[in-house]
């Protein structure tokens, strides 16, 4: 590609010198002409680079987000279960206050039962003293009959 440059440089050359240019005015022209194709090139260069790097960072955002998808995928279903679990725990809280109560009332039949039953017991022990007095003293008196 010089070449090609300084085979052109030179055919110009040759008509500049006809139409008045010097040779240090071209010269100093072809410089900059070349300075300037190398500034393109490099940044022709630096261009594929960034453009490759976008590229790498496109795809790393891409992976991030399907992995950021994922974990909300992932913690949306443990809040699910979760909740499953509660309202499961919830529902056992609520029969086992039933329950609770249940038992409680049966107690409190239970505890009367035993109270009544207590206060029979007091009324047949009473009504059996009773009993015995009458009875020691009818031996009592059957004893002073004999």
């Amino acid at each position: 590609m010089l070449q090609q440059a300084a085979t052109s440089a030179n055919s110009h050359y040759t008509f500049n010198m006809s139409s008045g240019v010097s040779v240090d005015e071209f010269q100093a022209l072809e410089q900059k002409v070349l300075r300037a194709v190398e500034i393109v090139k490099r940044e022709r260069e630096a261009r594929a680079v960034a453009e490759a790097e976008v590229a790498s960072l496109r795809e790393q955002l891409a992976a991030q987000a399907q992995a950021a998808e994922s974990q909300i995928a992932d913690v949306q279903s443990q809040i699910a279960t979760a909740e499953s679990l509660i309202a499961d725990a919830e529902s056992q809280i609520v029969t086992a206050q039933s329950n609770a109560e249940a038992i409680k009332s049966k107690a409190e039949a239970l505890q009367r039962d035993k109270e009544a039953a207590e206060s029979q017991i007091a009324t047949f022990n009473k009504e059996r003293e009773e009993v015995r007095q009458r009875v020691e003293r009818m031996m009592s008196e059957i004893d002073e009959l004999l």
